[in-house]
């Protein structure tokens, strides 16, 4: 059977540690804060700097090469629905559930481009360019224009390939965008900006996402990864100083799928139908209930599964984005159509634990 249990959105997910970090500087959130027990953790302090570690789900933590984050785990929190890294800095760069934001999938339909989009590129499936304005793509004002209204200046500091591309000024917008080259560097980097007074940094880490999905979670590749991001936060926890803040937390965790459980649509199961989202939780407008008898899936319209997207007011995209249900892949299995990349060794947007938990990590 397919897991599918709601992501928390009313205290212990990723909006709520946003809209804690938000409500500590403003005064006020676009979403409830974190509920009690994992608020009484949080730290105030001068600054606050928030790391993203992309792919670390909370069951990961026990990697020998990952003590360092382990001994700073002090709890959990859920990721948004889909399980997916576009969904989830939306939520973190918005302070909203993804109803409220509308990047609701990774690959996006969006009817006034007429095709599924591929919201890390912001691009087409097969590469093209799409007609969009990428700095109004989310909500105004974002999180960071929030921020800056108060005076607190928002730095995010990203992957120096990351300058300018569709998706961060589609996420970035109102933030200071410093890159990096190397891990060293991020730290460098993120130390140089934390010693500014009144600052909201926000670090985001690629590695250990990009090994799991290129090699698996058993790859010695994926090991040198957890091992550099490990020392990475030594540094940080070491370095910087004791009158800023320093959190982190991830977007999604990871499964391994071997290819004996990896499902490839027929041209025939695709006609009629428009298929997006990930191969774990793949997204259907059209018949998906005919689809999903012949996979090992689960079938379940949208009127039954609305609150997976989250509450509050709907972003005047979402109607026509959103799909007529979901097909979730059995656990240990993905779903695949035409434009997927099947290649990759692990995967996410499900609702299973390991890829939906993810942990809250603090400095005390």
């Amino acid at each position: 059977m397919a897991s599918i249990i709601a992501p928390s959105y009313d205290g212990k997910g990723l909006v709520n540690l946003i809209a804690h970090i938000e409500g500590q500087a403003t005064g006020t959130a676009r979403a409830p804060g974190l509920d009690s027990s994992l608020a009484s953790l949080m730290p105030s302090r001068r600054t606050t700097v928030l790391v993203l570690f992309d792919g670390l789900g909370s069951r990961q933590l026990d990697h020998p090469k990952g003590r360092t984050l382990a001994a700073a785990h002090v709890g959990d929190i859920d990721a948004p629905f889909p399980t997916t890294t576009t969904v989830s800095l939306a939520t973190v760069a918005t302070g909203v559930p993804p109803v409220g934001h509308g990047l609701i999938a990774y690959q996006l339909w969006i009817p006034q481009v007429g095709e599924v989009v591929n919201t890390i590129h912001m691009t087409t499936m097969w590469g093209g360019a799409i007609d969009q304005d990428h700095r109004s793509f989310l909500p105004r004002p974002n999180l960071w224009e929030r921020m800056s209204s108060v005076g607190v200046e928002p730095v995010t500091i990203q992957p120096d390939h990351f300058d300018r591309t569709p998706l961060t000024l589609a996420l970035y917008r109102g933030a200071s965008f410093v890159p990096y080259g190397s891990l060293d560097d991020a730290a460098d980097r993120t130390i140089e900006a934390a010693s500014v007074p009144q600052r909201l940094v926000f670090l985001y880490v690629p590695h250990i996402d990009f090994a799991a999905h290129v090699s698996g979670q058993d790859s010695e590749a994926y090991t040198v990864a957890v091992e550099a991001v490990d020392a990475l936060w030594g540094r940080l926890m070491a370095e910087l100083p004791s009158d800023v803040a320093l959190i982190a937390t991830a977007d999604h965790g990871h499964i391994d799928i071997d290819e004996v459980h990896k499902v490839r649509l027929t041209p025939a199961q695709h006609e009629g139908r428009i298929l997006y989202g990930d191969a774990r939780a793949l997204f259907v407008k059209g018949d998906g209930a005919s689809l999903a008898r012949d996979l090992p899936a689960e079938w379940v319209p949208y009127e039954e599964i609305t609150a997976l997207w989250g509450p509050g007011p709907r972003h005047d995209t979402f109607e026509e984005r959103r799909p007529d249900g979901v097909v979730f892949a059995h656990d240990g299995y993905a779903i695949f159509h035409r434009r997927s990349n099947d290649r990759l060794v692990g995967h996410h947007g499900g609702l299973s634990d390991p890829e939906r938990a993810v942990p809250l990590l603090i400095r005390r």
